[in-house]
């Protein structure tokens, strides 16, 4: 029990050493990136912002950005209310993109567009204004709501 614990305890100790969130690639402009996939956004660094999914690597230097947008899709629990209890049908499911637009380096505009989850999108959106020193700019007065 007690390795467990230890081993539990240093997984958690590297994953908060990596400095990055767990996001998911919805989209973009960038070729050899698969929908949907699974990404790793590092935001701890000084001059770049670094995103990874798969064997796609990029850098993207904070000042080369140009838009932040934020996002949300809101929905009710239809399928659990079905399957398990009315009552959760008064809950919504709420999903949080995130979208940066950036100049590449052959001056063309590129986007990418992630799926945060809840607990990480507030951390990610105060370091992408502190880091690019742009506002982000909310899609709709309900995503606005939700960060404040």
């Amino acid at each position: 029990m007690f390795r467990f614990f230890l081993a539990a305890l240093l997984a958690l100790a590297a994953a908060a050493a990596d400095g990055g969130v767990r996001a998911q690639f919805i989209g973009g402009t960038v070729p050899g990136l698969s929908a949907k996939s699974s990404a790793w956004l590092d935001l701890t660094g000084p001059d770049s912002l670094e995103f990874s999914s798969g064997r796609v690597q990029l850098r993207i230097d904070y000042r080369k950005i140009n838009t932040l947008e934020y996002g949300q899709t809101v929905s009710r629990r239809y399928a659990a209310a079905v399957l398990i209890s009315p009552v959760l049908l008064l809950s919504k499911s709420r999903k949080h993109f995130v979208t940066v637009g950036y100049v590449d380096p052959n001056g063309s505009q590129q986007a990418l567009v992630f799926r945060v989850e809840k607990g990480d999108i507030r951390t990610v959106l105060a370091a992408l204004e502190a880091r690019t020193g742009r506002r982000v700019e909310f899609q709709d007065d309900e995503a606005r709501k939700s960060i404040k």
